[in-house]
């Protein structure tokens, strides 16, 4: 299934919030440097609370490692940015998708977004909310792709 991939994140909290949203769905999540934290940051556990041990965490301490981690596998790069150029529900995922977000204050920097293979957005009713939380982002990205690629059998255990 697509992985999740934060370039440069910079609040703690967020990166606990997209890794508990991972861990409940089995999906990969990717770190990729630098960051505005320490990967240890009491505000990450805490953020992620018991879930860290169910969350399948990779660090690639630059975006050059990472692509040379990511290319060989195949897939494509999707970008999220409120600069995109089609809507993140018209577009068709792929089970090998990398879904990429930046940092809460710049986005994604312009060469990562040069380097994906399609730039998508979320659209926005109010034109002077510029963005959501990238934990929302984050959230609505993946469950948009595991909608569409009918992955949401995933349900909780009953008592």
């Amino acid at each position: 299934m697509p992985q999740v991939v934060l370039v440069h994140p910079q609040i703690p909290q967020n990166t606990g919030n997209i890794a508990r949203t991972c861990a409940a769905t089995g999906t990969e999540l990717h770190l990729v440097a630098p960051l505005g934290f320490e990967i240890t940051d009491r505000y990450l556990k805490r953020a992620g609370l018991d879930y860290w041990p169910y969350v399948k965490l990779h660090y690639h301490g630059s975006v050059e490692i990472f692509q040379a981690y990511s290319r060989p596998k195949g897939g494509r790069w999707l970008g999220f940015s409120a600069r995109g150029s089609c809507s993140y529900i018209e577009y068709q995922y792929q089970v090998d998708d990398w879904l990429l977000f930046g940092s809460e204050t710049q986005g994604l920097p312009a060469e990562v977004l040069d380097m994906c293979d399609q730039v998508l957005y979320i659209p926005m009713g109010q034109p002077h909310v510029r963005s959501l939380n990238l934990s929302v982002s984050a959230a609505v990205g993946l469950f948009e792709a595991r909608r569409q690629l009918s992955d949401l059998s995933v349900k909780p255990e009953q008592p």
